[in-house]
């Protein structure tokens, strides 16, 4: 089968076409055809090694030191179940998935890939197709996550900064499935776009500190990159500060099963900027290189 590899560290030029072996399903596991990925910013700190110093050791030995230990990226999926191994009782063949692949290995940019059936695999929302259902795992998912343990209550004053990427373009949706009132941290062209989302204000990234201090209940940094004066100035005494940087827990088969609910309830939606094929994928990847990204990238698998 065919599979997008890198065998070194550096510019999207590293990502190659090449044949691989096709994955056989072992008893409890099931063989997913995979129809749809995408390109998140972990897939491309991962592929130019562009890691928070403060992550560097463990990233080295975990990704690998001097060249990448796991050679095909791509940290989520959708597809159909082509095969089943004889234990398999959750999945049958036929079945439309969609899957997080940050606990199985990553490996999204190929044709097949097995899961074990209690991993983080769910059945594809009705009402998504393949591409939109690819984009959940990881932005729905992780934005779940934090949302979950901030314990996010109605009418909380809700500050989501960087709302214009994936995890944040789910976490103003989400935040205002729960009830909060939603202010939108993001550059004014986007404006409209992110009321549109679910956001009840918007205001310019810079402004925030300066306009907005002791406001928020709950402040949920969803790029990595809200200074600690600024975090310090605009939450309420008592308030509760994430950011995207930590580690909110791991995303398990429940919480993809809650996406697709969600997504089923037209509570919350994939947003799709651009949608390319797999055999352009450095062009995907220099695009999320550029840190211009509006919600999601898709990629067809499409060899």
């Amino acid at each position: 089968m065919k599979a997008i590899k890198y065998n070194s560290y550096g510019a999207p030029e590293v990502l190659q076409l090449e044949e691989v072996e096709k994955p056989i399903p072992a008893d409890n596991e099931i063989l997913v055809k995979i129809q749809a990925t995408s390109v998140t910013a972990g897939d491309t700190r991962m592929r130019s090694f562009n890691i928070p110093i403060w992550f560097w050791v463990f990233a080295r030995i975990h990704l690998g030191i001097f060249k990448p230990k796991r050679k095909i990226l791509g940290m989520e999926l959708s597809g159909i179940v082509e095969a089943t191994g004889k234990n398999v009782t959750i999945f049958k063949v036929g079945d439309a998935v969609f899957a997080s692949t940050l606990h199985s290995g990553f490996g999204a940019y190929t044709e097949y890939k097995c899961f074990h059936e209690t991993s983080a695999v769910a059945l594809k929302p009705d009402n998504s197709d393949f591409l939109n259902a690819a984009t959940l795992p990881i932005g729905a998912g992780t934005a779940l996550l934090f949302l979950k343990k901030a314990n996010i209550q109605k009418d909380q004053r809700v500050l989501i900064y960087g709302a214009t990427g994936s995890v944040g373009s789910y976490a103003v949706q989400l935040a205002n499935h729960y009830g909060a009132h939603v202010t939108a941290a993001c550059s004014f062209a986007n404006a409209e776009w992110v009321k549109a989302l679910g956001a009840d204000e918007v205001i310019e990234s810079r402004s925030v500190k300066s306009s907005h201090e002791q406001s928020f209940d709950l402040v949920f940094d969803a790029v990595g990159k809200m200074d600690s004066t600024m975090k310090k100035a605009v939450l309420k005494k008592g308030g509760r500060y994430l950011t995207v940087l930590s580690n909110p827990g791991k995303i398990t088969k429940d919480d993809l099963e809650m996406v697709s609910k969600l997504v089923e309830s037209n509570a919350i939606h994939p947003v799709i900027e651009h949608v390319y094929s797999i055999r352009d994928i450095a062009l995907a990847h220099q695009h999320v290189d550029s840190g211009r990204k509006k919600g999601n990238v898709a990629v067809k698998i499409d060899f």
